[in-house]
């Protein structure tokens, strides 16, 4: 569903309620495991907010 360096939209976060509304993008290389509970790893969500996990429901694929 993603790739590593897609841009994504952050439409809902479990993980920290700052990072909804942002745009980011995926850092993981490989389908996320059970390690991230199934969550895509969002970065460059802004210079306060750490990477955040996202599942793919919460998050909108942003076209170049």
């Amino acid at each position: 569903m993603f790739a590593a360096g897609d841009r994504v939209l952050v439409v809902a976060c479990e993980d920290d309620r700052r990072a909804v509304g942002r745009t980011g993008r995926i850092l993981d290389e490989v389908p996320p495991g059970p390690l991230t509970a199934g969550r895509w790893t969002v970065a460059g969500l802004g210079f306060l907010i750490a990477p955040v996990l996202c599942h793919a429901h919460e998050l909108k694929k942003i076209r170049p």
